[in-house]
């Protein structure tokens, strides 16, 4: 496969894309390109923020020239429903007018979802703190095209506070863990089809643990952990499973999607 047409869509606003870069080195977007590219070199990625109208007019007038649409993570929570946010809805709302295939990942899994009817609200039991433990392929999802090739069983990078609560009509879940039963669906909303993710396969460990430290204090006063030694063994926790982890288990589902698109 080669010379993808990929549109990426950034997740983050201003302040928060100064953070992910001091802590992670890289935005959502400049982080899932470099990943695209590792994986299909020949790629050819535009990267858009959907608060930026003059890109989302430009993009939309010829979104037939993509092969595919990624919606990337991000900070935003979608109760806050800021002008931003809204314009983040509109975008997805609008894309959804036409036949793309759409990855969407945590964050954009919440717009893609939300757009498409279902709910997002805080989760009931949790958060993901930089890491989602032993997430579970369903059965639907042993069948869906974005699981080929992964274990049934796996850990993954992940940070989240919000969850999908309630699917849109028509929507397959494909994958649950103790804290989100939306670990990954799959649905269509208007002309598009989309494949959604509540944990980061586009991540790395060590970036999950900078963010996590740079979230230190408001993970803490939010009462996620006891008090800091319960933080910092959760950290070590993570430390741990990056020994395990495997770079070709963990991006499966994008090398899956981008398979998809042709």
């Amino acid at each position: 496969m080669t010379n993808l047409n990929i549109l990426i869509v950034e997740g983050n606003d201003p302040r928060n894309n100064e953070f992910f870069v001091k802590a992670a080195k890289v935005s959502c977007s400049e982080n899932l390109k470099n990943l695209v590219l590792k994986l299909e070199p020949n790629s050819k990625i535009k990267i858009i923020n959907p608060a930026n109208d003059n890109e989302t007019k430009a993009v939309l007038g010829n979104i037939s020239n993509y092969h595919g649409i990624i919606f990337t993570g991000g900070a935003m929570r979608l109760n806050d429903m800021t002008d931003e946010i809204k314009k983040h809805l509109d975008f997805a709302s609008n894309c959804f007018k036409y036949e793309n295939k759409i990855l969407a990942i945590c964050w954009g899994l919440q717009v893609c979802s939300t757009v498409a009817g279902g709910k997002v609200a805080p989760g009931k039991n949790g958060a993901h703190i930089g890491i989602a433990s032993d997430i579970e392929i369903n059965d639907e999802g042993k069948k869906n095209p974005i699981y080929k090739n992964k274990k049934l069983k796996f850990t993954s990078p992940a940070f989240n506070y919000d969850e999908v609560c309630e699917i849109p009509n028509g929507a397959t879940l494909l994958s649950s863990d103790k804290i989100n039963k939306v670990m990954g669906l799959y649905f269509r909303s208007g002309k598009s089809e989309i494949w959604g993710l509540q944990y980061h396969p586009d991540y790395e460990y060590w970036q999950m643990l900078n963010l996590s430290n740079g979230r230190k204090d408001r993970i803490l006063q939010n009462n996620h952990f006891d008090n800091e030694t319960d933080f910092q063994n959760h950290l070590n926790y993570i430390k741990e499973e990056d020994k395990k982890l495997d770079f070709k288990n963990r991006t499966c589902e994008i090398r899956n999607w981008l398979n998809h698109l042709l």
